[in-house]
């Protein structure tokens, strides 16, 4: 894989942007299941974390990510600045994890 520096900063130290590629992206479309919606009800009696919508989080994010980051290898890219992420709500029960740089 590609040494490709990624950040949330519009700069890195001591590098100079010579060419715009253009946005990347990345995203993945997640729903949830009846499991952890039961899970996540009982939850919400007691307060707490809900493990296994965090774990479907972070694995939506990383999706998302990792697709960013190979659209600009595509693209010949040697870095990524400003990353962010959003999330949307699709339809109900299914959300959108975007990573863009």
């Amino acid at each position: 894989m590609s040494n490709i520096i990624i950040t949330t900063g519009n700069e890195i130290p001591e590098k100079k942007v010579t060419e715009i590629l253009g946005v990347v992206k990345g995203s993945t479309v997640r729903a949830r299941n009846v499991g952890r919606d039961i899970g996540a009800g009982f939850k919400s009696l007691v307060g707490g974390e809900v493990k296994t919508y965090t774990e479907m989080t972070m694995n939506a994010r990383d999706e998302a990510y990792n697709r960013m980051v190979n659209e600009a290898i595509d693209l010949g890219a040697d870095a990524i600045i400003g990353v962010r992420f959003t999330t949307s709500m699709v339809m109900a029960g299914a959300s959108e994890m975007l990573a863009y740089g």
